[in-house]
């Protein structure tokens, strides 16, 4: 195999790593922005649920000021159904002894007194005399039936009292158990969720040092087959520059992605807009010392111009060179594509100097 072919497979093999670790890193940059979106929103979980709280606590101080007044009542049901139990006591004792002295007196009947008093007057007075007798029986009486509704009355309200702070009770340990409940869980997600994400993170850090190595060693691969392609004695002469470069547009089209940075990582050349199938031409009369297929590029032609510098052209549906093939200026190489990591029909277009990228319209 000749220098040339060899070190066109060997920056192959190279770029196919790349593409490789590159396509892990857009993997975990995508993972790290999930991640880091998951933890906002458990975040913004944790600012909801601080407000949450808040409120339980605002609501736990409320019923426990609602029971402090039911256990007030309580102890006022309480006092009163003691007075209660007392002045009934007392009733039905002065009721028993109002029977007791009736019973005792064996005194007449109305009638018997009416027609044994002496006179109007007698009459009048020993009558009124009995109605007031009766009078305090059934005020006696109707006083014990008051105070026993006073006392059933009581009980009624103590009952009442300790179920409603039962309820109470209840429905704080809920709101407490409750609130446990989400603050561990929440803290569980919350610690998962930074564990993985700072993994991630590290993963990057590693990937994206081995695409630095990586991307080092295929400019050094590209170089020393550029160098490979050289003739014995180098070309001289001033190197392209923005006006007077002698380079055509490969295909006429609008850029639809610059060079520079995109997606955390350098775009090492334009994105061109154009159909598949539109024809590719040489930027500019040179050797071939690339024309595979090479990973993520897909299908990939890049020509060599003499003094380190050369043109590549990527995602070409087929490719129309071959290796060490000389090449004229707007000469036909291949097909607009939409081969490798591409997301639509376009021509990735590359300006590199000695293996280096550099931007093409600076050259165009």
């Amino acid at each position: 195999m000749s220098a040339l072919h060899a070190g066109q497979a060997e920056a192959r093999d190279t770029q196919a790593q790349l593409d490789q670790k590159q396509a892990k890193l857009d993997e975990a940059q995508q993972q790290e922005g999930v991640q880091t979106e998951t933890l906002q929103a458990l975040s913004a979980k944790v600012d909801a649920l601080t407000a949450k709280v808040a409120e339980v606590r605002t609501r736990e101080a409320e019923v426990q000021a609602e029971l402090d007044q039911v256990e007030a009542r309580l102890d006022a049901a309480r006092s009163e159904l003691k007075i209660a139990r007392e002045r009934l006591k007392r009733a039905v004792g002065q009721l028993e002894d109002q029977l007791v002295a009736i019973y005792k007196s064996d005194g007449p009947d109305v009638l018997a007194v009416i027609l044994s008093s002496d006179g109007f007057d007698d009459m009048l007075g020993r009558t009124q005399y009995l109605g007031s007798i009766e009078a305090q029986g059934e005020s006696i009486t109707a006083r014990v039936r008051e105070l026993r509704d006073q006392k059933l009355a009581t009980v009624d309200i103590i009952r009442s009292a300790k179920v409603e702070i039962a309820a109470k009770e209840s429905e704080i340990e809920q709101s407490r158990l409750a609130l446990e409940a989400q603050e561990s869980r929440l803290d569980a997600a919350r610690t998962r969720q930074k564990d993985a994400l700072a993994k991630t993170r590290t993963d990057i850090g590693e990937l994206q040092g081995d695409v630095s190595k990586l991307e080092n060693q295929v400019q050094e691969e590209i170089q020393a087959a550029q160098e490979a392609a050289m003739p014995a004695a180098p070309i001289s002469g001033p190197m392209p520059q923005e006006s007077g470069s002698g380079l055509i547009w490969p295909v006429q089209g609008s850029v639809t992605s610059p060079f520079g940075p995109r997606w955390g990582t350098v775009h090492e050349g334009i994105d061109i807009g154009a159909a598949e199938g539109t024809p590719i031409q040489a930027a500019k009369s040179g050797t071939v010392i690339m024309a595979s297929y090479n990973g993520g590029y897909g299908n990939y032609t890049c020509i060599d111009h003499g003094g380190g510098f050369s043109t590549c052209y990527a995602h070409q549906s087929s490719i129309g060179v071959s290796v060490g093939q000389q090449v004229s200026q707007g000469e036909v190489i291949g097909e607009v594509g939409n081969t490798g990591h591409s997301f639509g029909a376009h021509l990735h277009f590359e300006t590199r100097v000695n293996g280096v990228a550099e931007d093409p319209l600076g050259y165009l």
